[in-house]
């Protein structure tokens, strides 16, 4: 199993920043990816930005230049910084894990967890 655990949202005015975190900690052996997706209200959960170990970096093409991910190999835990935030960035923010687990037999087991969620407000 593995755990993660996300901090940083919050309410915020129109224009202003938020950061938020999210740490994994468990059975996690490898990581390929982490990355960060939202979901509105009425809305399907759609990919904000993704990152890879190695830091090759995804995002939304509508996010790009104000939203950067990025990522602390050492402490498992990727970051979003949202910046120019937008009434329409309201959403529940939540952090994936995708990677895998080898047992004694150097059985390969991917995986592929989601946080709780972390709500991001922004008013007008």
């Amino acid at each position: 199993q593995v755990q993660l655990v996300e901090s940083g949202g919050g309410l915020v005015q129109a224009g202003g920043s938020l950061r938020l975190s999210c740490a994994a900690s468990g059975d996690i052996f490898s990581i390929n990816t982490m990355g960060w997706y939202r979901q509105s209200p009425g809305q399907q959960r759609e990919l904000v930005a993704r990152i890879t170990t190695f830091g090759v970096t995804l995002y939304a093409d509508s996010l790009k230049g104000r939203f950067t991910i990025s990522m602390n190999n050492a402490k498992n835990t990727v970051y979003l910084q949202m910046n120019s935030l937008k009434p329409e960035d309201t959403a529940v923010y939540y952090c994936n894990v995708n990677g895998g687990t080898m047992d004694y037999s150097a059985h390969y087991s991917p995986y592929d967890y989601w946080g709780q969620g972390t709500q991001v407000t922004v008013s007008s």
